[in-house]
């Protein structure tokens, strides 16, 4: 069951990075838009967070000295800023240009939610 977890986490990171990566990649390009990796890292952060969550309880009951139990209330955070960040996303996709304001937020928000990650 580690071993699924532990998968989990890389195609996690991975989903990071492409959605930061989508946002990247368009510092110096214009007209910025919703690019598929943007859309993709965020979907795969969604389910793979989701079932990260999910797993770590039966990994708890299993063996509750090396499994801590998620802290509820950082998940919500990150899973709410997530939420903006699809969000923004699904709203943005199909138009040939946005704002740099939504492009900084989508980048803003993924960027925070790591921050939130390592730091809380």
């Amino acid at each position: 069951m580690s071993f699924v977890y532990n998968l989990l986490v890389i195609l996690h990171f991975l989903g990071l990075a492409s959605l930061i990566g989508g946002f990247l990649v368009q510092m110096r390009t214009s007209p910025r838009v919703v690019n598929a990796a943007m859309l993709h890292g965020a979907l795969t952060q969604l389910v793979t967070g989701v079932l990260l969550v999910g797993l770590r309880y039966p990994l708890h009951n299993a063996d509750p000295d090396e499994w801590a139990l998620p802290d509820n209330a950082k998940i919500g955070v990150k899973f709410v800023i997530l939420l903006v960040i699809l969000g923004l996303i699904l709203a943005n996709r199909k138009k040939e240009s946005i704002s740099n304001a939504v492009w900084g937020a989508i980048g803003g928000l993924a960027i925070v939610n790591v921050v939130i990650a390592v730091l809380w």
